[in-house]
């Protein structure tokens, strides 16, 4: 899968306000500050069409970045950040929650992690969520640069297991591309499910 074009479409502060679109969707969970929009500007190759920030909790609302005019990327609020009120968390919850389990366009999520950190509670809650409601899911474990090579297979251990996960874990760096052809494969093969 080669993108070619990228276009930010739009951020929608709920559910009801979504674009009505049959093209497919392809979903982006996870923490706060995890690396989410630094993974969208590389699959896209543009260096900022998702805005990066060092604060976390900058997402909070649902992104959608059409790419190849094929397909949607779609950016969800990240999870997990401690400094919005209980009010916000929520509103952030039924979102997500929202979105994933209504939208029929969804072909699957991309779950991403910190390689760096073994998974935390919402991780874990948001693994198990994914597999009980039977939505199609890829873990990608973001910030592989700040590993050396001799420890990643130990990381990727510690996430696979923190997870439960029976698949492999896509090791990716946003700043040199490792694991770009690997996502890219697999984003693909998703699009195709039914």
């Amino acid at each position: 899968m080669n993108i070619k074009q990228a276009e930010f479409r739009g951020s929608f502060g709920d559910v009801a306000s979504l674009p009505d679109t049959q093209l497919p969707e392809v979903a982006l969970v996870g923490r706060s500050n995890v690396g989410k929009s630094s993974l969208i500007n590389k699959l896209a190759n543009r260096r900022k069409l998702a805005i990066t920030s060092s604060t976390p909790g900058k997402t909070r609302t649902i992104n959608f970045y059409l790419l190849n005019n094929e397909w949607f990327l779609v950016d969800l609020p990240g999870y997990g950040y401690a400094r919005v009120s209980r009010d916000e968390q929520r509103r952030w919850r039924y979102m997500l929650e929202g979105y994933l389990l209504g939208r029929s366009q969804l072909k699957g999520v991309i779950h991403v992690v910190d390689i760096r950190h073994e998974p935390g509670e919402n991780d874990k809650l948001m693994a198990g969520w994914l597999s009980h409601y039977g939505i199609p899911s890829i873990v990608v474990a973001t910030k592989a640069d700040k590993v050396s090579r001799g420890r990643r297979p130990q990381h990727l251990a510690r996430v696979r297991e923190g997870l439960n996960l029976h698949e492999p874990v896509i090791c990716f760096s946003a700043v040199t591309g490792e694991g770009l052809k690997e996502l890219c494969a697999a984003i693909a093969k998703m699009k195709q499910e039914p």
